[in-house]
């Protein structure tokens, strides 16, 4: 026997479906990256921010989330190797979500130490170097810094994501009037391009506001002055801006409708 609902609950039961699915499909922006993405637990308790932990401000919460698994100390290599870290995140990861990258700060360390081994190969290229590594004792075959991004890259978009690339910000670092700026944000420019990722010229724009407002300035409102590298919170609230307001300017990202 067929069960014929009334027409008002047939509408509610409409309702509380199309709501159902709703959530169900609710994507997940998830950034990934080192101490200037999160800085230890993500809550300031050490005075330094990172400009993921304050960036999802900037989102409808109710239309997306937003969790930042960036972690400090890594390097594009020790991220991606690590399996409680990106093979967590890569597990999470659904059909129409999206992953938001910055490295770098970390890449231009020793390749081999018994300190971190975290470094990459400079550059954006195929090539690799056989190493011991003594802090995992085992063989280990370590490539560039893009070779990396771009393997992020294939893994997101063969979860069928959406896969956007940071360059790094720019370090407290000075000649003259000019903001120091580094080759791995080229590098990472080009790996985007030739993954057929997205990217944000995230040094590039920091720079200009850092030029902007002057050197005095940034010095005395956005970093402590023993740390040239990690921001206060001031610092990483205008860089989280600055990732947002790209973030809803390239349209194609698809993530302005959220924000």
């Amino acid at each position: 026997m067929k069960l014929k609902l009334l027409p008002w609950a047939a509408a509610l039961f409409a309702v509380i479906s199309m709501s159902f699915l709703g959530q169900q499909h609710k994507p997940t922006l998830f950034i990934i990256g080192d101490s200037t993405v999160k800085n230890g637990q993500g809550n300031g308790s050490n005075g330094q921010w990172g400009w993921g932990s304050l960036i999802s401000q900037y989102f409808k919460l109710d239309k997306i989330n937003v969790r930042n698994r960036a972690l400090g100390g890594t390097s594009t290599r020790t991220f991606y190797n690590n399996p409680k870290l990106w093979q967590k995140v890569l597990d999470s990861i659904q059909p129409g979500d999206y992953v938001l990258m910055q490295f770098g700060h970390n890449d231009s360390s020793p390749i081999v130490d018994t300190l971190r081994a975290r470094g990459t190969i400079k550059g954006n290229g195929d090539d690799y170097e056989e190493v011991y590594n003594p802090l995992l004792k085992q063989h280990e075959v370590v490539y560039s810094y893009g070779f990396y991004l771009r393997r992020f890259v294939k893994n997101i978009q063969d979860k069928g994501a959406t896969a956007i690339i940071c360059s790094p910000i720019p370090r407290n670092a000075w000649d003259g009037n000019q903001v120091r700026r580094s080759d791995y944000a080229q590098w990472a420019k080009e790996a985007a391009q030739q993954a057929g990722a997205f990217f944000i010229p995230l040094q590039d724009v920091v720079v200009a506001h850092y030029e902007t407002l002057g050197k005095k300035k940034v010095e005395t409102d956005f970093f402590d002055p023993k740390d040239a590298t990690h921001t206060i919170k001031e610092g990483a609230l205008l860089n989280a801006k600055l990732v947002a307001e790209q973030l809803k300017a390239q349209t194609k990202i698809g993530l302005k409708k959220f924000m």
